[in-house]
């Protein structure tokens, strides 16, 4: 069996683009829950936080799919002699505290872990887009 660095590449690009579509979509939904959250903190209530929740639940499961997406990127890129490791997180019991200590303080430290996220988010795609890059000039 023969090795066809053109075809590796290929695929690693191909991953890569997932990860980072599934990034994206990511992202769209943390700024969907930052600005739920947003009204949260200020006046916001039960049916606002639920939004919010919501928006988190669709961003956690974007970054499940995304780190299925990233472990086959990963795989991709070490069949062209590449690495990378990227991890996300969202804590449950922000959510869980949010929903039963509604409150301004409560309210801003969820603010703070979606920020958080979405800055990982960023800085994901902003490192597959450049292995891709690098990929693509090879």
């Amino acid at each position: 069996m023969t090795y066809d660095i053109q075809k590796e590449k290929r695929e690693a690009i191909d991953a890569g683009r997932k990860a980072i579509s599934s990034l994206e979509t990511a992202r769209d939904n943390l700024n969907s829950a930052k600005n739920w959250g947003l009204v949260d903190m200020f006046g916001g209530g039960l049916f606002t936080t639920m939004i919010k929740h919501s928006k988190i639940d669709q961003a956690k499961e974007n970054m499940e799919q995304a780190k299925y997406d990233l472990r086959n990127f990963s795989r991709e890129l070490r069949d062209v002699n590449m690495a990378c490791d990227l991890n996300f997180d969202i804590g449950d019991f922000l959510t869980f505290a949010d929903y039963f200590f509604d409150g301004f303080f409560v309210d801003w430290m969820v603010q703070d872990r979606i920020s958080t996220a979405k800055r990982q988010v960023e800085e994901a795609i902003r490192r597959i887009e450049n292995i891709v890059d690098q990929l693509q000039q090879m």
